[in-house]
């Protein structure tokens, strides 16, 4: 089936239209309208409810094993799949082309290898010390709602799609309203796969039109959220009402503590291609940089020259190396972060400007900040744009203390040459992840989530799909 507009899917059903009048997506390269999308609301999510709990019913009792074969069925439609999904990326959130291909590819192994965590859904039996047999049984959790940003769309609501259904859960999915198109494509992959009818569901529209529905039904039993924090506190006060699980991936704010033993030039480099990546708008972007003084300058200067280097530029062009800002809001939030660490004594050193010749497109040139107090916004607040705001550091104990000022904790990263450093900030950064001479804490197979106000519960890894499941202890005995 070949795919020209954003779809709802509801009961294995594709359709173009609801009740409501359809809502525009907005290119964020052109401002130009890309597509219209169906507006969901409280019928069709009352629907897709309806249609979740016949499902429930005869998917938790399919046996790993062959939920498995289907997501691995589902991967392989994602690959085939994978550069009309990729062309919907780019097109929804303004990211090169040359890059978008790369988020497919990981989510593929998102369903991969939640297949074979399906095939492991054991158990154990355990020897009772009063007789008999103690038999620990996992059960699917339930219907899952899931939450998803606009940022990465399509491992954001892969990463919940997948352990869901590995787990035996129906799953409903209301992406972010910017990219139901990327959110199609993956549906069509689902049911292509053979994903029985109600199994996977897609809900698009404004989430206040539909969320309200889903977090006030008994029927689901788990929501995961991938957004900031401030949505998350208001729906965990929501799931409260009905005692729903919660797993939640919420703003992030990282630092990165350089060294004066690394190797400067190459930590500067990482550094600019990790910030700049995704125009910034990435959830474990390294955001606070704080350099040892001796090499502060030196560190400043290479990170200059490679945001210089960067080609800002319409996503649709292969020679671009960063896109716009997805949302208009977004822009002028960072514009308005740069305006106050300069008054209150940063330098521009790169960047800090719309570009010149572009009046359509949400689009801020790649900025480097230098000088930065740590009371500036930007050091406390989440930019979630393309700014590196520099500040330097004496002590090492300083440098972790002042890392670990904020209440977000998703993933913290540092460099160094020296091993007994690498031990203290691994001890010492306060973080569900954290980087050592990288930046690479996303895999498939590893967990990938916050503690504090950045959130709970995993993604990817073993851990994962224990969020999905209860937990059924059977004390088995014979007269």
């Amino acid at each position: 089936m070949s795919v020209d507009q954003p779809l709802a899917l509801i009961g294995g059903e594709f359709r173009k239209e609801t009740r409501s009048p359809s809502l525009p997506v907005v290119d964020p390269c052109t401002e130009e309208v890309l597509w219209l999308q169906p507006a969901c609301g409280p019928a069709e999510a009352a629907e897709a409810l309806g249609h979740a709990s016949k499902a429930l019913a005869t998917w938790s009792a399919v046996h790993g094993w062959e939920r498995g074969k289907v997501l691995r069925r589902i991967a392989r439609e994602m690959e085939a799949r994978r550069p009309a999904i990729a062309r919907a990326l780019s097109l929804e959130i303004g990211r090169p082309i040359s890059q978008s291909e790369g988020e497919v590819n990981a989510a593929i192994e998102q369903f991969d290898w939640f297949a074979g965590e399906a095939e492991r859904l054991f158990g154990e039996t355990i020897r009772s010390r009063q007789g008999g047999r103690l038999i620990v049984t996992p059960e699917p959790v339930g219907i899952v709602a899931a939450f998803s940003a606009w940022n990465f769309p399509v491992n954001l609501p892969v990463r919940k799609i997948a352990p869901a259904l590995a787990a035996g859960c129906p799953v409903i999915v209301r992406p972010s309203e910017q990219v139901p198109m990327t959110t199609t494509l993956i549906a069509q992959a689902c049911v292509a796969a053979g994903v029985p009818a109600g199994v996977v569901q897609v809900l698009t529209g404004r989430a206040n039109d539909i969320v309200p529905s889903l977090m006030a039904a008994e029927e689901v039993r788990k929501i995961s959220l991938t957004g900031s924090t401030q949505v998350g506190k208001m729906l965990l006060a929501q799931a409260a009402e009905t005692v729903k699980r919660c797993s939640m991936e919420l703003g992030g704010h990282s630092p990165v503590v350089i060294c004066a033993d690394a190797d400067v030039d190459a930590a500067a480099v990482q550094c600019a291609t990790f910030k700049f990546r995704n125009a910034g708008q990435v959830c474990i972007a390294p955001n606070r940089f704080y350099v040892e003084e001796s090499v502060a300058e030196r560190f400043v200067d290479r990170m200059v020259a490679e945001a210089r280097a960067l080609k800002l530029g319409d996503s649709r062009d292969p020679t671009t190396t960063m896109g716009p800002l997805t949302l208009a809001s977004g822009r002028n939030k960072v514009e308005g972060l740069i305006a106050d660490a300069v008054q209150r004594g940063a330098k521009i050193r790169a960047g800090g400007r719309r570009p010149d010749g572009r009046n359509k497109g949400f689009f801020l040139e790649p900025t480097v900040l230098s000088d930065v107090s740590d009371d500036a916004r930007i050091m406390i607040e989440e930019p979630f744009g393309p700014v590196a705001p520099v500040a330097t550091f004496h002590s090492l104990d300083d440098a972790i203390a002042r890392a670990n000022s904020t209440p977000y904790g998703l993933a913290a990263y540092a460099f160094t040459g020296s091993s007994s450093k690498a031990e203290k900030l691994s001890a010492g950064l306060r973080a569900g992840m954290v980087g050592i001479n990288s930046f690479l804490v996303a895999h498939a197979e590893a967990p990938f989530g916050g503690i504090g106000h950045s959130g709970m519960g995993r993604e990817g890894g073993r851990q994962a799909i224990q969020d999905y499941q209860n937990i059924k202890l059977t004390n088995m005995t014979w007269a």
